[in-house]
């Protein structure tokens, strides 16, 4: 009788195994961010790498390639700047990054034409949908939150 026991309860946690891990190894997996996010999930996104992102997504020029990853490599600099600060409330934090956050996402909107313009303002609605969805909704006074995008 013990022996079925402890067979039964290793057959249920070898099949609570295998669904974890099978889950795990999904590439449609609803975890991962929106595509041209730039994470990596080790650490905070690369300039560089969300430049090439957005080259391909956007069709940049060189001119403009240069100009965005001088932007991200400056919101990059102050997001570590800003998680070096103790002093700050983790509230305060997030509302600083926010600031800086919609700091880049404008100057690097106002060096795309009007059809770049179109399709950055639906990755950024995709972006917000997927950090609503995947942070229980917007933060308390949601007047924080980005405009939606204009038509």
């Amino acid at each position: 009788m013990r022996n079925k026991c402890l067979l039964i309860i290793l057959g249920a946690a070898l099949i609570t195994a295998a669904s974890f891990a099978a889950a795990q190894d999904n590439p449609n997996n609803d975890q991962q961010p929106p595509q041209g996010m730039g994470r990596d999930h080790h650490g905070p996104p690369d300039p560089a790498q969300r430049t090439r992102e957005l080259t391909k997504q956007l069709k940049l020029s060189s001119e403009q390639q240069t100009k965005v990853q001088d932007i991200l490599q400056s919101e990059h600099t102050q997001m570590e700047s800003l998680h070096q600060d103790s002093s700050l409330s983790q509230q305060d934090r997030r509302s600083k990054m926010m600031d800086i956050r919609k700091t880049s996402d404008s100057g690097i909107r106002e060096l795309l034409d009007s059809n770049q313009q179109k399709k950055w303002d639906e990755m950024q609605a995709r972006r917000e949908q997927w950090g609503q969805n995947h942070h229980h909704g917007p933060p308390a006074g949601g007047d924080q939150q980005a405009p939606p995008p204009q038509q």
